[in-house]
């Protein structure tokens, strides 16, 4: 259970989510509301509230200047708002916020959210208290799940005591200058595509972060439906089982005898305007500064929203299944670190990512080496290009202006970073 200072100008929150906050068997508890700054401060100091939830005024500069006072106490800040975009998220973010929800979000939705951030901060500590380190909570989220009657709706969400939100937005993301990167040898006449833009990729990689416009080009026509990309890619990202980055969906076109098979393999669209990020209750999922769309595990609570959002059907959830379960012993290849964004994560420990959602990253961690992402490494058919669109006279750049160059559900206004040559 949740305490909670609500500081809000609207309906309460209680009248707003009931699943949440009303009734004897309602998860959390509002132990004040406030639509005053000040009194909210006070009240943070008197009642000490496991989480405080901030509604969000119009103007920007004043959310982002409450949030801060609100955020330099012990209690984590959620901020509540109908709407935000990737800049006003950072922003809170980087003021100190937790989290964020949207108004938008179902009751039930609600509910989890609140839990998690509870259970990650840990209970408020006493007044009293001399310690500055805080307890993580030890609240099992499936019993929360089954106390609020979700538990069939997120029952892939994995309880763990071991997440904690270390970072704020910016510093998330694991850009972008590595210590060092490959030395190449000078350009030359016919040589592979392959070392041409892995040329191109290094020097992209020595710019900074925002001047990069990672684009990825998919011909089609070279495409044979080998499968060694979501092969290849299942091996670097160690991808268990159901869950693929790169599938290459397969058609069957025309009628006997003039049949034939079509394929198109299908990463996630690293849009520009991307719908699965602003349905995220926790702003766990984000979009980086050089395009790529990010989750962060540790504060994915697996409510599975960003799926149902991508018109792509491009993320999918990590059930906590290994391979080698129905054999005698587990293999050691499936207990290893995981490389996604450099962060350490090992399945095998019962942590992130599983029970969160995944996706497609554009190998970020080999970009960071200046290695190419490795569906473009193993393609056979050489139908696959990376490179930053930033760069005029990179392949990349070329391949994306050509006529025959399609983007997937253009009307959708996502605008992918993905292209089909075809």
């Amino acid at each position: 259970m949740a305490r909670v200072l609500s500081i809000s100008t609207e309906t309460s929150l209680a009248a707003r989510w009931p699943c949440a906050f009303a009734g004897p068997c309602a998860p959390h508890r509002v132990l004040a509301e406030t639509s005053d700054l000040g009194e909210a401060l006070r009240l943070r100091d008197e009642l000490r509230p496991d989480v405080v939830v901030l509604e969000l005024g119009p103007g920007r500069e004043e959310a982002v200047a409450a949030c801060e006072q609100l955020a330099d106490g012990a209690p984590p800040v959620v901020a509540l708002a109908p709407r935000l975009d990737d800049e006003e998220r950072a922003d809170l973010l980087a003021a100190g916020a937790t989290g964020y929800v949207l108004t938008t979000i179902e009751d039930g939705g609600f509910a989890i959210a609140l839990q998690a951030v509870a259970e990650v901060a840990g209970p408020t500590p006493a007044p009293a208290s001399s310690t500055t380190d805080r307890t993580r909570g030890t609240t099992s989220r499936a019993d929360f799940l089954r106390m609020t009657g979700l538990a069939a709706a997120v029952a892939t969400v994995i309880p763990t005591a071991s997440r904690a939100q270390t970072t704020t937005l910016e510093t998330n993301p694991s850009p972008s200058a590595p210590a060092s990167l490959p030395t190449l040898p000078a350009p030359s006449d016919g040589e592979s595509d392959l070392l041409r833009m892995q040329r191109e990729l290094v020097a992209a990689m020595r710019k900074p972060v925002e001047e990069r416009k990672w684009v990825m080009v998919i011909d089609l026509r070279k495409c044979s439906g080998c499968d060694a990309c979501t092969i290849a890619c299942k091996a670097e990202n160690q991808l268990p089982p159901g869950v693929v980055y790169r599938p290459v969906v397969q058609e069957e076109v025309g009628t006997y005898p003039n049949v034939r098979r079509r394929f198109l393999p299908r990463p996630c669209m690293q849009c520009e305007k991307p719908p699965c990020t602003p349905v995220c209750p926790v702003g766990a999922t984000w979009r980086r500064r050089d395009g790529v769309i990010a989750i962060d595990y540790e504060k994915c609570i697996g409510c599975r929203y960003c799926l149902t959002a991508c018109p792509y059907s491009a993320r999918t959830t990590d059930k906590g299944e290994f391979y080698t379960d129905t054999t005698p012993a587990r293999q050691p290849y499936e207990e290893q670190v995981s490389p996604e964004y450099n962060a350490g994560f090992r399945r095998a420990d019962g942590g992130s990512p599983i029970g969160n959602a995944r996706k497609c990253h554009f190998c970020l961690h080999r970009l960071e080496a200046g290695q190419l992402p490795a569906c473009v490494t193993s393609c056979i058919g050489h139908a696959t290009f990376f490179g930053d669109a930033n760069d005029p006279t990179s392949l990349i750049a070329e391949l994306i202006g050509r006529p025959e160059a399609r983007r997937l559900k253009e009307e959708l206004g996502t605008q992918p970073r993905v292209y089909y040559l075809t």
